[in-house]
């Protein structure tokens, strides 16, 4: 691909420039692209800490990614709903979705594939089969996968026009004057942390997350959450940036001190609503909440 330098990019170093355009590179691999002479400017290769210019003409060439593939492995599953097209199970916390580095198995998807006899949409490759949108490792509740490529198509489609419905409920830090709310900022990738994401004006695409608190409490909010779009870490990222942290999320400033029950971030997928790819019939699940949700509920409320 080639990338042509704007007045903002002007001076950054090559490997940073590169790590920041390129959102699922990291600062590491877009090095390791360039000590490979990958990447090349106006023809000449870049090397890592050179500073670019205004103007620059920047050809990075990728190379072809080494695939990985899943394997069954007979992980029980709590299966909410299931027919020939889809299945909607609810993922407990500390279960990866997917294989990745540091976790190439034991992953939900691994679960699946053993569950559903290889009988998963192959859209998103042999590493994410069946999979449409994800839950973080730290974050339960409800996730629903394809079975065939008609179904993933279906409800992709219904991700990006919104009618595929979302809600979670999450214990947030501090107190909501208000009722209800909205969040409608943009989200990209951390400039520095690329673990991370956070609000970024200039970069970010938009991300709705609407709120209503359920129940205060001294020091903490009972609240749900509502997904218009669905960004990596959206509802975390929004309630950090009014300075509401989930409570125990380790990334974003959720505090965890007092709340034993807590392994990752208070927050569960509670509700899902989508209408069935085959019939346009609308399905709606629920999860109740876990016993470390109701757990860390009778703390705050006994706090007060």
């Amino acid at each position: 691909m080639t990338i042509h330098l704007t007045a903002q990019q002007h001076g950054q170093r090559a490997d940073l420039f590169l790590a920041k355009v390129l959102p699922d590179l990291t600062r590491s691999a877009a090095q390791k692209l360039l000590e490979e002479g990958r990447v090349y400017r106006e023809g000449k290769p870049l090397k890592k800490n050179q500073r670019l210019d205004i103007g620059d003409q920047i050809t990075v060439v990728i190379p072809d990614p080494v695939p990985l593939e899943a394997v069954p492995q007979d992980i029980p599953l709590d299966v909410v709903f299931e027919d020939e097209d889809v299945i909607v199970v609810n993922k407990p916390v500390g279960l990866v979705v997917h294989p990745a580095p540091g976790h190439p198995d034991g992953t939900l998807v691994n679960a699946l594939l053993h569950h559903c006899g290889g009988s998963l949409s192959g859209i998103n490759g042999v590493i994410r089969p069946g999979i449409v949108h994800r839950i973080d490792r730290d974050t339960s509740g409800l996730l629903i996968a394809a079975k065939n490529d008609t179904a993933h198509l279906a409800l992709a489609d219904q991700l990006k026009d919104h009618s595929l419905y979302r809600e979670y409920e999450a214990v947030a830090v501090g107190g909501f004057k208000e009722d209800t709310g909205t969040v409608d900022l943009p989200i990209a990738r951390h400039q520095t942390d690329r673990k991370r994401m956070a609000v970024n004006h200039m970069t970010g695409k938009r991300a709705v997350t609407h709120w209503t608190v359920l129940e205060r409490f001294s020091g903490y909010t009972h609240l749900q959450c509502r997904l218009e779009t669905g960004r990596t870490h959206q509802i975390r990222v929004h309630l950090a940036h009014l300075g509401h942290p989930v409570l125990g999320d380790p990334v974003y400033g959720g505090v965890r001190k007092g709340f034993p029950e807590l392994a990752g971030q208070c927050l569960h997928a509670r509700r899902l609503s989508f209408l069935h790819p085959r019939t346009g019939e609308r399905i709606t699940v629920e999860s109740p909440l876990p016993d470390y949700f109701t757990a860390t509920l009778t703390r705050c409320a006994n706090l007060q």
